[in-house]
């Protein structure tokens, strides 16, 4: 008879997962090597962007699940309710839920003794597996996922591992780490300033300009506006809510299209979520280009300054990731060579365009953000 572990696989096998994206709980140290064995993985290092990648991952024909610790629930939920609820983009969650069974860490126990009610009061589907025998089950969460649009949590109990005699994880060579950690990082200093003197609308119209087929993410509010009236496609995903996941969804597409993949994404955003630039760099995909409308503020809630406009360079952060292939403009005409150059090169790339603040008076998009993903799913599987 099989193991647990070797029952959850044969389970994500059998629902069709191609895609596993993973955060390490010492509950399912055994399973994690399994998957990592079976599956194409993304090893995250933080919860929200494992939302965003697998919802691109979905949009462009995968089926990807999350493996993570149940306290990762705690900071979800915002990226579930306003990703993957309001689009109806469905994500099977595996959870390992702590602080309720057999808990020898404290400060596990709030988040996961009230985690059902949670995830209740946020009309969050859920299904709890106690023991080993209930297994089975978590297979009607990965259909219900994927058959209903919508997220399903597996609330899985240490419990059910308890007597597993799976130990993949003392099968694992861990590396040794060398004496002196050495990494190359190529900066590209620029012995000027660039005085910002276009707008972000200018910027986005500067792009469209220049697209064929290729696929757009944009941050949510009026940089979604102002894409939509300068060109609206049906190959652009406009967001409504989950701020900071622009180009965590923008990788996720770009490991399951060939499609050249651009997001728009922002100064206040990228600082929101600066640990998706670690994970991009990381898969390094040949097919997404990201544009970073730097204008130094919140420019949806007021232009409330960011700390881009006086602390940090977002170019040289980029490059400290990992993203060689960078470039700092403030013009059109520049913006436009160097998306051109990045283009052609086919290679993870990231622009730091220097903007003025202030935004430009457009329509809402008159769309709701089920037909905006569906009208984009269909344009991107069709």
């Amino acid at each position: 008879m099989a193991n647990p572990e070797e029952e959850v696989i044969t389970i994500m096998k059998k629902t069709g997962i191609d895609l596993a994206a993973t955060l390490p709980c010492d509950r399912i140290k055994n399973l994690l090597p399994l998957v990592s064995e079976s599956f194409p993985e993304i090893r995250l290092t933080r919860e929200e962007n494992g939302v965003g990648i697998c919802a691109g991952f979905y949009l462009a024909g995968g089926k990807p699940i999350m493996l993570i610790q149940s306290t990762g629930l705690g900071n979800m939920i915002n990226a579930l309710e306003s990703l993957n609820v309001i689009c109806r983009i469905p994500l099977p969650v595996l959870a390992s839920w702590r602080g309720v069974y057999g808990e020898g860490i404290e400060a596990q126990v709030p988040l996961g003794a009230h985690l059902p009610t949670i995830l209740e009061g946020a009309g969050l589907k859920y299904t709890i597996i106690d023991e080993a025998e209930k297994l089975p089950l978590l297979e009607n969460v990965i259909r219900d996922a994927f058959e209903n649009l919508r997220p399903h949590i597996a609330l899985i109990s240490p419990k059910v591992w308890e007597f597993s005699d799976c130990c993949a994880w003392e099968a694992v060579e861990l590396p040794e780490k060398p004496e002196v950690m050495e990494r190359i990082c190529k900066f590209n200093i620029i012995n000027e300033t660039l005085k910002p003197v276009m707008l972000r609308n200018d910027a986005i119209c500067a792009i469209t300009s220049q697209l064929d087929d290729e696929i757009t993410v944009t941050n949510l509010g009026v940089p979604c506006k102002e894409l939509y009236a300068c060109r609206d496609r049906e190959l652009n995903f406009y967001m409504f809510g989950s701020m900071g996941l622009v180009s965590s969804i923008g990788l996720g597409l770009a490991l399951r299209t060939e499609k050249t993949v651009v997001t728009f994404d922002g100064d206040g955003s990228l600082l929101m979520n600066p640990n998706a630039l670690l994970e991009i760099a990381k898969e390094a995909p040949k097919n997404l280009i990201i544009i970073c409308l730097d204008n130094g503020a919140y420019g949806s809630t007021g232009s409330q300054e960011t700390c881009a406009l006086r602390y940090i360079d977002l170019e040289i952060f980029a490059t400290a990731c990992g993203i060689q292939n960078t470039a700092k403009v403030n013009n059109t005409e520049g913006l436009r060579e160097a998306f051109r150059k990045f283009r052609a090169l086919h290679e993870l790339s990231f622009i730091h365009v220097i903007l003025k603040p202030g935004n430009t008076k457009a329509p809402n998009i008159p769309l709701s953000p089920e037909e905006v993903t569906k009208r984009f799913k269909n344009a991107l599987t069709a």
